[in-house]
């Protein structure tokens, strides 16, 4: 019973083929516009930090100081701590005084990332903008004031810029072909769902097998209808000729 009802599911759909390959076409065209019209491109940059023992490799009064393990948990200790700084009030109010941007503190604190690499003591600044210019200048100031901050707080120079911010000429948040396939699953989704509905909706007699289900009972013949006296079979005309002679 359940194979012969996934066969007729199957058949639904096969004589539905058409609306689902509509449906599905509408949505992939829907997708197709909103991800090439409707998307503003943003472009991010990333400028990113390394935070190193302040007294590695140094002398000092004639003495040559090595890295200890107070200072390796000192520094993971200290990541946390410079996460939140990044984006905090003075130093975006800074980038903004320093670059002159038109865009207060709020605003720009929503398009600041800060992100620790696990396992590290690597921490990433990410903007995010629709200028990728802007983007870029923003991450290379905010890691710039940050950096002269962090002397002014603790009056040490462990952070060190490893990569600067670039232009980048991609948009992060735009992906044409992910954005039309994501659109032409949901149209097979909609068309399926469209098909079942439908067919629990019609309620019309289609078949004999459509009687035997709802009366339950066994049907042992059918009389087949003919609108016009052409659609006979040409059997019985041909005998009706043969007995005229």
């Amino acid at each position: 019973m359940e194979e012969l009802d996934l066969k007729e599911l199957l058949q639904i759909f096969w004589e539905k083929r058409l609306q689902i390959i509509l449906i599905t076409a509408i949505c992939v065209t829907i997708g197709a516009i909103y991800s090439f019209g409707f998307v503003t491109p943003k472009y991010e940059s990333i400028t990113t930090l390394l935070l190193a023992t302040n007294s590695s490799g140094q002398v000092t009064d004639g003495t040559e100081s090595s890295i200890t393990t107070t200072d390796i948990t000192l520094n993971s200790k200290l990541v946390s701590t410079y996460r939140d700084l990044v984006r905090s009030d003075k130093v975006i109010r800074n980038v903004i005084s320093n670059l002159a941007i038109e865009k207060d503190a709020e605003e720009l604190k929503k398009n600041v990332t800060v992100s620790a690499r696990e396992d590290t003591e690597i921490i990433e600044i990410t903007v995010t903008d629709e200028d990728p210019v802007l983007a870029a200048k923003i991450a290379n100031e905010i890691a710039k004031v940050f950096i002269e901050n962090v002397k002014e707080y603790y009056g040490i120079e462990n952070l060190h810029v490893v990569d600067e911010a670039e232009v980048e000429e991609q948009p992060a948040n735009i992906n044409h072909i992910k954005d039309i396939v994501i659109f032409g699953f949901i149209g097979i989704v909609v068309a399926s769902m469209y098909v079942l509905i439908v067919n629990m909706l019609d309620t019309t007699i289609k078949s004999s097998e459509d009687i035997e289900k709802i009366t339950g009972v066994t049907v042992l013949a059918s009389i087949p209808i003919y609108e016009t006296i052409d659609e006979k079979p040409k059997s019985k005309r041909r005998r009706r000729r043969g007995g005229a002679r």
